[in-house]
């Protein structure tokens, strides 16, 4: 059975690219070594292939229900799982120690954490979800909340949650109507309805702990008006809170973590006169979006790392198989007695395995990038760098999340085509790959919704700071490569920037129209163009590190960059024309027609 990810490819990225040893010279994580960071990514490869892995099929195919008790069951293989990770500490890699964590740089986190999203998306789900909640209440909590809520979640007594969508407003958060009421002792009564509450029921831990977007009276209409409430399952006095399942979502891959609709305040847990959950407000009214930002886009690189960690997975299942499968023979052989030969042979098998291997290995390159942003914005000694990080972070965040969602997607899809009728059926991995990664370009917003955010508000911050940011970074790589002893490495330097002039020229273009609806009409396609742009930029670096370094694994980067460049990069022209000529197709199209 494949590995479902590259410890090698890892050890490149994080010290021979990323140079993560040097985070080690700072206060934060002075107490760590390169020892140390091996230490976490062996233990977590060893629990996420022994304790999460061979049970991916099972919570597929025994996917949660409702008891007749009224409580969420899940195979006992989950929550044993599960319990293994807890214990070994990892709920709080990236925690301060004085919560209980372990001071780790987010980079080497989120790199461990891979191993458990590549092994079983459904069963990391429950303490990622956790670790992005305490993260949020560990920055803007009281004192008192953080001892009441965040030390339980980092010790995986409580897990925790993410309530924003609601039946009738999806990603649309201004239209939520959920809404909170201040009660005489200081806390909210919440009454409302969340839909797609990912892990929002189960009896894995003692509590949930639910992060919860409402409207407090007296704010403004729309999203300036939301306010962030902890609703917990269960009262800090062991009380019932008024939080209720409603129905479990049946989904088509992902399917062992539970996916809710949950009531609060509808008085199934309450007395009548007392109406509402229990809630205890996060910060000021009326900041809340501003607080869960802090989460979500934490999240949305989770869910770029997740898109990528299957793509990765079904990647290695299908260059498995390719190895070991024979059928048919070269193109220019004469004798059709001769035996067949592995699949791995045939030029168009190497075409999808070079494609996958572009994807995933591009993608895990960006979300650790991203990750080691992340440590530089908070522990740059040069107040001006960690503003400059922040702002490459901003620009990445929604293209950390969205490529990675589109095309190692697309990964899974060739690993089922390597697999030819086999990766079709149950029996093989790669068809569930496909399924639980069919979400990531859903959840944590659509491509359609961060499209808007990269073009619409993005690339043009502060006066097009943003876009400056990102021009910058990649150009001072592509100058380094223009000197590069390799020729095949200049020449995608040289295309690269002409990719990059591309992007700024339809950047203005498309805001030189004056009409918002016509220039964001096409925010797909340039999120989509920017992404590709970025991982031509990542492959560059690699190329870079690899240069002059033998081996076959070095060799397969380069083989890796040369198909991205050769393939992938020259999409990117057209894209951009449309961008950039505000093209109206899709504005004017008129519903009728349909």
């Amino acid at each position: 059975m494949a590995a479902p990810l590259s410890r090698r490819d890892l050890q490149f990225l994080l010290y021979e690219w990323l140079d993560v040893e040097s985070l080690t010279a700072r206060t934060e994580f002075a107490e760590h070594s390169r020892e140390t960071f091996d230490a976490v990514l062996e233990l977590s490869e060893d629990i996420a292939t022994k304790r999460f892995k061979p049970f991916n099929k099972l919570g597929d195919a025994n996917e949660p229900y409702v008891g007749p008790d009224g409580k969420v069951v899940l195979p006992d293989e989950i929550s044993s799982g599960i319990n293994e990770f807890v214990k070994a500490g990892l709920m709080g890699g990236s925690f301060d120690e004085s919560v209980g964590g372990m001071s780790l740089p987010t980079v080497i986190n989120r790199a461990a954490m891979a191993w458990f999203q590549a092994s079983n998306p459904g069963m990391s789900s429950y303490p990622f979800l956790t670790v992005g909640n305490a993260h949020l209440l560990a920055e803007y909590g009281t004192p008192e909340q953080i001892e009441t809520w965040v030390r339980p979640l980092v010790e995986g007594r409580y897990f925790g949650t993410m309530c924003l969508s609601e039946p009738q407003a999806g990603s649309s958060l201004a239209d939520i109507t959920t809404n909170a009421v201040p009660a005489a002792d200081g806390t909210y009564r919440v009454t409302g309805t969340k839909m797609w509450i990912s892990a929002g029921e189960h009896e894995l831990t003692e509590n949930i702990v639910h992060l919860v977007l409402v409207k407090v009276p007296g704010g403004a209409p729309g999203v300036k008006g939301i306010s962030l409430m902890i609703v917990p399952k269960f009262l800090p006095d062991g009380t019932r809170n008024d939080v209720e399942l409603v129905g479990l979502n049946h989904k088509m891959g992902n399917r062992a973590t539970t996916n809710t609709l949950l009531n609060f305040g509808d008085g199934t847990h309450r007395p009548a006169d007392e109406p509402g959950a229990v809630g205890y407000l996060v910060g000021e009214e009326h900041r809340g979006l501003f607080y869960m930002f802090h989460m979500m886009n934490e999240a949305r690189i989770g869910v770029g790392s997740m898109a990528m960690a299957l793509g990765y997975a079904g990647y290695l299942a299908s260059l498995e198989y390719a190895k070991v499968r024979t059928q048919g023979r070269p193109a220019d052989a004469k004798d059709p007695s001769s035996p067949p030969v592995p699949i791995i042979e045939h030029a168009d098998v190497k075409r999808m395995l070079l494609a996958q291997k572009s994807y995933v290995e591009g993608a895990l390159a960006l979300v650790l990038y991203c990750s080691r942003l992340v440590d530089e914005s908070a522990t740059a000694a040069d107040a001006a760098e960690r503003d400059r990080v922040t702002l490459l972070l901003d620009v990445l965040t929604p293209i950390a999340k969205s490529w990675p969602s589109q095309w190692c997607l697309e990964a899974n899809s060739l690993a089922i085509q390597v697999h030819g009728g086999y990766g079709y059926t149950r029996e093989f991995d790669v068809e569930q790959y496909y399924r639980d990664n069919r979400l990531n370009p859903i959840h944590e917003g659509t491509h359609g919704i961060h499209g808007l955010d990269l073009l619409g508000r993005k690339v043009v911050m502060a006066g097009g700071a943003g876009l400056t940011a990102l021009v910058e970074t990649i150009s001072a790589t592509v100058e380094r490569a223009t000197t590069a002893e390799n020729a095949e490495t200049r020449d995608h330097a040289a295309s690269l920037r002409d990719a990059l002039a591309d992007l700024v020229t339809a950047t203005r273009e498309a805001w030189s129209v004056g009409d918002p609806a016509r220039t964001l009409a096409n925010a797909s396609l340039y999120l989509e163009a920017a992404g590709h742009i970025v991982i031509a930029w990542i492959w560059l670096e690699q190329e870079l590190v690899a240069a002059g370094k033998q081996g076959d694994f070095y060799d397969g980067k380069r083989l890796a960059a040369q198909y991205f460049f050769r393939y992938e990069s020259p999409k990117v022209r057209q894209q951009l024309v449309m961008v950039g000529s505000a093209d109206t197709t899709t504005l004017e199209a008129d519903p009728a027609v349909f």
